[in-house]
């Protein structure tokens, strides 16, 4: 099978099953309703909603870990997760991810079924609810292009080598799970 080293990238249809993503979704879209201060205004002048250490996103990287390390074929360290809903002309730079990002993965939570591909060094993967995209986040430069469509919820799950250079990132350099980066 190799690492995910040799292939950069793969996408794993079904990463997340249904009842999963039932929850999340609702979860998602709850939160998104009730927020009123978590928001990015960086990928979006409408400000998507927008959370690091989100518990329950937090959960499923830990949940996930044993998964991500069979289709890696890497011993893994969680170090974080977050989560955006997307809105109307969001967009997502080109762009390589940060060392707590060595292993990562996007997964689509939900949608409102317009199609909206992530680009891998220039392929398009288009995600259905449920499917990831596993990548080298410092590695494979990634994008998207303006999202036509009125909602898609995105978690992404990061994770470093064990064995890597990047294994003191564990964490994402928080005490715990679930913290903001200024609770320590």
């Amino acid at each position: 099978m190799g690492n995910i080293r040799d292939l950069k990238y793969k996408i794993i249809k079904n990463f997340i099953q249904f009842d999963e993503l039932n929850l999340l979704k609702d979860y998602c879209r709850i939160k998104h309703r009730i927020n009123k201060n978590s928001f990015d205004l960086n990928q979006n002048e409408n400000g998507d909603t927008y959370f690091y250490g989100d518990p329950a996103m937090e959960s499923l990287m830990l949940n996930k870990l044993s998964r991500m390390e069979y289709e890696t074929g890497l011993e893994l360290l969680p170090t974080y997760a977050f989560w955006r809903m997307y809105s109307w002309n969001a967009d997502l730079k080109k762009h390589k991810d940060r060392p707590s990002c060595e292993v990562s993965v996007t997964v689509c939570i939900g949608s409102c079924g317009t199609s909206w591909p992530i680009y891998m060094d220039g392929a398009a993967c288009d995600l259905q609810p449920g499917d990831a995209a596993i990548y080298m986040g410092c590695e494979v430069e990634h994008w998207r292009n303006n999202f036509e469509g009125d909602w898609q919820a995105q978690a992404f799950l990061h994770y470093v080598d064990k064995n890597g250079p990047y294994r003191n990132f564990f964490k994402d350099n928080r005490r715990l799970y679930g913290q903001q980066k200024n609770e320590q």
